[in-house]
């Protein structure tokens, strides 16, 4: 387990080199009485905290919201709402005065949210150090700091030990299991993961040599997509097969995934670490976990690498509290607590490697996949890509030609791109 949970963080390293977007300039501080503290700040009487709107999540965040009350004296007024849905909301109650000081993003959509101005940059101070390189170049964008991490992750294999003894090591090992294993009558599968989410097939497209955006040194060429070329329709037409075999019902979704693999029918999922602590609660010590099998070629699939963060809504008026909140949240003692009850990864450096969690063997399959992951792009034009590529693995599911489709949802991006202004 130290073996693996070191190669994770020689990964989390060399992905930090990799990951960053914008142009390494040190952000201009300002000097002398400009130059505010928390400490400096008027004490706000309470911070409104957008949150992710996930049961276990919540739970976690209770818990560090009122030790910060108790230690400020700030309410935190604690607002759930889907971390997908919060900047179209931010958009609309910001400037009415509604939104929130802080609210909470995957790392991917920041260059959107700064092109719609709904986020400051951020000055983390000393406690920049405190966080993995991976989670800091995620949430820098245009050479500034615009999130404070909080989870850094990928997704892999989850198994249940009592229906297969060892994990798929290759997509052949992982297609034979789905053929001994399924039984759709009976609600019984040998393998499932949200074959119809972008975010969870891409590394199936990545893996022959797919791309979103033709990245090179760190710089993404927006106009070079690579979802439509010979890789990515060969990952499109091993996913249509899981369809086309019956190994993956066409309505699947994650709720009824999970569903499935928590009563025991499933052999093989799919997922992310986010749901350890569910997966762990029913299934016990049945539970294991692995990388993604490797593919016919021989590589690995690249699955994403993401980081959820925290962010400082550009319509706050209690922004030095806001970022003080932020830091606090985030600190070794709270990131344990919210790994211990919502089942996510720090990006906290010293949370990721105290024993409690080196010590966990669940993390092992995450920390060897996070090796083979590469960063999501947090460039504006990538929100544009989410929508057409599910389009696509909708139609891909129920049968349509992958190549044709894939064409089809490139020519879409690019539209939306240049409709957008975003690539200009």
């Amino acid at each position: 387990m130290r073996k693996a949970l070191s190669l994770f963080l020689m990964a989390v390293l060399l992905i930090g080199v990799l990951a960053a977007c914008g142009p390494k300039r040190d952000v201009q501080q300002p000097k002398g009485n400009d130059q505010k503290t928390a400490e400096q700040d008027k004490k706000p009487e309470k911070l409104v905290v957008w949150v992710n709107d996930d049961e276990k999540q919540k739970q976690a965040l209770k818990d560090i919201f009122q030790k910060y009350t108790e230690k400020t004296g700030i309410k935190i007024e604690m607002v759930a709402v889907s971390m997908l849905d919060q900047t179209k909301k931010l958009a609309l109650d910001g400037p009415a005065g509604k939104g929130p000081d802080v609210f909470y993003q995957p790392h991917d959509r920041i260059g959107d949210i700064v092109l719609q101005g709904l986020a400051d940059p951020l000055d983390l101070g000393d406690a920049k150090g405190e966080y993995s390189p991976t989670a800091i170049n995620a949430v820098t964008y245009d050479g500034k700091t615009y999130g404070v991490p909080m989870v850094v992750e990928t997704y892999g294999v989850f198994y249940n030990k009592n229906l297969v003894p060892e994990a798929p090591k290759t997509m052949d090992d992982l297609m034979n299991i789905a053929k001994e294993k399924t039984n759709a009558a009976k609600d019984q599968y040998g393998f499932l993961m949200e074959a119809t989410n972008f975010y969870f097939v891409y590394p199936f497209f990545a893996g022959y040599g797919g791309y979103v955006f033709k990245n090179e040194n760190g710089k993404y060429d927006t106009s070079d997509i690579g979802l439509a070329n010979d890789g990515a329709v060969k990952g499109a037409e091993l996913v249509q097969s899981w369809f086309k075999n019956g190994y993956i019902p066409k309505e699947i979704t994650g709720d009824i995934m999970n569903g499935l693999f928590t009563k025991g029918n499933v052999a093989v999922a799919i997922t992310g670490p986010w749901n350890i602590a569910s997966y762990k609660e029913a299934l016990g010590d049945k539970l294991a976990t692995a990388p993604l099998p490797v593919l016919d070629n021989g590589e690995h699939p690249k699955s994403f690498v993401g980081v959820k963060t925290w962010m400082l809504s550009a319509y706050s008026q209690n922004k030095e509290w806001a970022i003080d909140f932020m830091k606090f949240v985030t600190n070794e003692e709270n990131s344990l607590h919210y790994y211990e009850v919502a089942g996510e990864m720090p990006a906290n450096e010293k949370a990721l490697t105290n024993e409690k969690i080196t010590n966990d063997p669940l993390i092992a399959g995450f920390a060897e996949q996070i090796q083979y992951g590469e960063p999501m792009p947090n460039v504006p034009e990538m929100s544009q890509v989410w929508e057409p590529m599910g389009n696509a693995l909708q139609f891909i599911a129920k049968g349509d030609n992958p190549k044709a489709v894939l064409s089809e949802a490139v020519k879409t991006i690019q539209d939306k791109i240049a409709a957008s202004g975003a690539g200009k």
